[in-house]
């Protein structure tokens, strides 16, 4: 990646894909902008980019980092031990309720204060379409959102917000870049959690028949998931040929998966992610 300038407005978006551990790559890049000081006027974060949005919000560098690093080394959330034991491939009671209440403690006072906006995506069961919430002055719907938007179809169990039932927000809207446009935020800087030329299985995703029986709307989301993925990439790679976006993303095929617990792989994404951000130069308008 090459060094480039980015000027940010108050039509400059942030736009942050998930990836579950891939997003050590996203959390790299969110400590170099905090390093220097660089704000966006709008976020809009999807499951893991939702939850290290947070952080980036509430300013705690760091923060995200040590929930998918030194907390990994400590308690190893992650796995099929925990989805054959607790019905969920990662400790949510860990992560969404120790984590941000007792081990290192969210700043939500920080939240509520900040002038910019911030939009989680989640998955609506009923309708198979994404819902967007914003929400800064309930700390209880906030983890309700974030936990929502992280929950993973098949392994995580479906999750609540306002009594409606929700899942990953992955599976509706990836790269909500339409949404952001939509909000009147056209200069987005993307960041991506996969390499230039990634791409999904076209053959997309096959649901169980006995899963999700109460919710046809999300089978057909679930299954539609990886064509509309495909097609947002090239979106995003026709602006980025266009020069109407910044997108920062690994430069090679990385070797971290969704559920990755080798800390030394995520070390190094998170290395990378960092350096990737410091190859660009911000502005204020």
């Amino acid at each position: 990646m090459s060094n480039k300038t980015v000027t940010i407005t108050d039509r400059t978006s942030l736009i942050l894909e998930g990836g579950g551990m891939r997003g050590i790559f996203t959390i790299g890049v969110l400590d170099n902008f905090m390093d220097r000081g660089i704000r966006f006027p709008y976020i809009i974060g999807v499951s893991a980019g939702a939850c290290n949005a947070l952080s980036y919000v509430s300013n705690q560098r760091g923060r995200a980092k040590f929930s998918n690093i030194d907390m990994m080394e400590k308690y190893n959330y992650i796995g099929i031990d925990k989805l054959l034991t607790k019905g969920n491939i990662m400790d949510f009671d860990l992560l969404f309720h120790k984590l941000p209440e007792e081990i290192y403690p969210y700043d939500y006072d920080a939240l509520a204060r900040s002038t910019g906006r911030l939009e989680v995506v989640t998955t609506n069961c009923l309708t198979g379409q994404a819902n967007y919430f914003e929400e800064k002055n309930d700390p209880k719907r906030v983890i309700d959102i974030v936990k929502a938007s992280s929950s993973l179809p098949f392994v995580c169990p479906i999750a609540y917000v306002d009594g409606i039932p929700m899942v990953d927000g992955g599976v509706a809207d990836s790269l909500p870049v339409k949404r952001a446009i939509e909000q009147g935020f056209d200069k987005p800087v993307i960041v991506l959690t996969r390499n230039k030329g990634y791409r999904k299985p076209v053959k997309g995703t096959r649901v169980p028949f006995f899963m999700y029986r109460k919710y046809p709307k999300l089978k057909e989301a679930i299954r539609s998931r990886n064509s509309i993925y495909n097609s947002q990439i090239e979106m995003i790679e026709r602006m980025e040929e266009q020069g109407s976006t910044i997108v920062i993303r690994p430069q090679r095929p990385i070797e971290v998966d969704r559920m990755e617990r080798n800390t030394d792989k995520l070390r190094a994404l998170y290395q990378e992610g960092y350096d990737c951000a410091a190859q660009i130069d911000f502005e204020m308008k």
